[in-house]
């Protein structure tokens, strides 16, 4: 069962789907549908062919490369691309800083960052979590002193996700340690990975994998005009990054497509019946979740996030492992050797990122029950 689209957005799903299948190199879209390894090379060229056709980031405003599109469309164009096993833009440039410095940042900063940001000439890392300052966001404590025309910042982040490939750093500093509130006194600053004092360390995650890094500033010098926005008004900023971090968050057309491999994997090894009536309960519960997120879609209005965006979060973390754990259940004890366990361990940390299931409860309890 599906919501029937409109004429108009029933032809943009079809463009949407073209474009995807035809425009994307099919290297990539083998990656990613066998969810295979996916090199920086690989993430870089996936942008890049999107933002030659006007792609890669449809949420900016539309002189800087933004398209006019309601939130039903801009749900759809992100389904098509996950069904068409299409690497999303890099979310550190599409929907995090690149928002940040369309909405909030100097006409230079726009000028400087934006177009080479669309298109992946920059490499986007975000420092934001700290060691004592994860979900406690406004606790960090890495610092930013001025000193004429530059800030010297001294601290340590950590989980900062591809640090590894990064070339410029988004960084929460505290600039007024005197503030009144802990969410007072932070600042957004933009940060030269290549300057002196900047260290990037690698941390090992339970996979074997390489994907989070810790991230130090040992009196790293940084100009003043790479401030975004006002001193101390960095914590108004990393809650808007927050809100548009949030797009597409469910993964349906993702959790969908891995779902259909998991299908063939069961008739091809004579187990579909075994495992028929778990597919089934996965797959009505995507049908449920992307029927809710087309209707939230459809009854949002402008850039700001829905209350029901966390119950989408909820359950798109949830079924997302769900698709993981039946793909090492198929494989049975081949799973130890195989990719599919990697993806199982490393997709522990969705019920985590982008808010913690935790959190959305209390925002549904808040925004949405009344409690």
């Amino acid at each position: 069962m599906r919501l029937q689209l409109s004429a108009e957005d029933q032809a943009f799903r079809e463009e949407m789907r073209e474009f995807f299948t035809t425009q994307v190199p099919q290297d990539i879209r083998d990656a990613v549908i066998s969810r295979g390894e996916i090199t920086r090379d690989q993430i870089v060229r996936s942008q890049q062919a999107l933002n030659a056709g006007g792609l890669a980031v449809p949420g900016w405003p539309v002189e800087w490369g933004g398209k006019d599109w309601t939130q039903l469309q801009r749900h759809i164009w992100h389904e098509e691309m996950q069904l068409a096993g299409v690497m999303p833009p890099l979310a550190f440039n599409a929907s995090m800083v690149g928002p940040v410095i369309a909405t909030f940042g100097s006409q230079e900063l726009k000028e400087r960052f934006l177009p080479a940001t669309a298109n992946l000439d920059i490499w986007w890392s975000q420092g934001f979590s700290e060691p004592d300052a994860g979900s406690d966001l406004a606790g960090l404590r890495t610092t930013a002193v001025r000193d004429g025309d530059e800030y010297v910042v001294n601290g340590q982040k950590t989980w900062t996700t591809l640090g590894q490939f990064g070339d410029w750093i988004f960084t929460l500093v505290r600039t007024d340690p005197d503030a009144p509130k802990k969410q007072m006194g932070i600042s957004f600053l933009l940060i030269d990975m290549r300057t002196e004092g900047l260290t990037v360390r690698p941390i090992e995650l339970i996979d074997g994998g390489h994907e989070v890094n810790e991230v130090f500033f040992d009196n790293v010098r940084v100009p003043v005009e790479n401030l975004v926005g006002e001193e101390n008004k960095g914590w108004t900023y990393a809650k808007f990054l927050l809100g548009n971090e949030r797009v597409g968050i469910a993964q349906v057309g993702a959790s969908q497509l891995h779902l259909s491999t998991a299908k063939a994997k069961a008739k091809e090894f004579g187990v579909f019946d075994q495992y028929a009536s778990r597919i089934a309960d996965i797959e009505s519960q995507l049908t449920a979740l992307e029927l809710t997120a087309l209707r939230v879609a459809a009854g949002s209005a402008g850039d700001k996030p829905h209350p029901a965006s966390s119950v989408l979060k909820i359950k798109g973390s949830q079924l997302t492992q769900a698709v993981s754990d039946l793909l090492v259940d198929l494989e049975g004890p081949a799973a130890l050797t195989s990719r599919d366990t990697r993806v199982f361990l490393n997709n522990r940390k969705v019920s985590i990122y982008g808010g913690s299931n935790e959190i959305q409860r209390q925002i549904i309890a808040g925004t949405i029950l009344g409690l």
